[in-house]
């Protein structure tokens, strides 16, 4: 380690950078003593790939799911399918326990072994641009609320009217997807088969 006049006379003659800011003059320096105005960004590598996760193997289409997060926890759903993004795509249906459709991560999900036949159930045109903001013009105060869009509507019928068909031809099956999963007292979560 160097000390004394012998440190002082190496940091003066340090190598020394100059920038100059926009419209002014030229500023000198010690380096790492003065830093520029605006932050230098610097690449740093390639962007990793994002690869969706791994469904789990008790998640699979037509299975029925209990929500375990959210608006519509405790609510029963049957999974459509998994989007791109790795979401499943879930539906009530919305006509029998009011459960829309809605994107839903696997981790907020418990699989049970009921399923639910898909026959007829077209969701092919539904991805996450499906389900993406849209610009709506300012509406005032007293006129607020949540307005669903005319195709969310139509695509909501038309997917519920093929899920009940199939539903009621399965006896109690709709009365299954109507009652809310709750624990009581002396439930043992890790003991229940779903």
């Amino acid at each position: 380690m160097t000390g004394g006049k012998t440190g002082l006379k190496i940091k003066a003659h340090k190598a020394k950078f100059a920038f100059k800011y926009a419209g002014g003059e030229r500023v000198e320096g010690v380096k790492g003593k003065y830093y520029p105005a605006e932050d230098a960004v610097f690449k740093k590598g390639p962007t990793p790939v994002r690869n969706p996760p791994k469904v789990r193997s008790s998640v699979q289409p037509g299975s029925v799911l209990i929500l375990l997060a959210g608006r519509f926890r405790g609510k029963r759903v049957v999974a459509l399918k998994t989007l791109s993004s790795g979401l499943l795509l879930v539906s009530g249906p919305f006509s029998v326990n009011g459960v829309p459709l809605r994107r839903v991560n696997q981790r907020y999900v418990i699989g049970t072994s009921t399923k639910v036949s898909l026959d007829g159930v077209d969701v092919s045109n539904i991805d996450d641009s499906f389900f993406a903001r849209e610009e709506r013009p300012e509406v005032p105060a007293e006129g607020r609320g949540t307005v669903t869009s005319d195709a969310r509507k139509a695509a909501q019928k038309t997917v519920d009217a093929a899920l009940l068909s199939n539903i009621s031809k399965v006896e109690f099956l709709q009365a299954y997807l109507q009652a809310r999963f709750t624990l009581g007292g002396n439930d043992r979560p890790h003991a229940l088969k779903f």
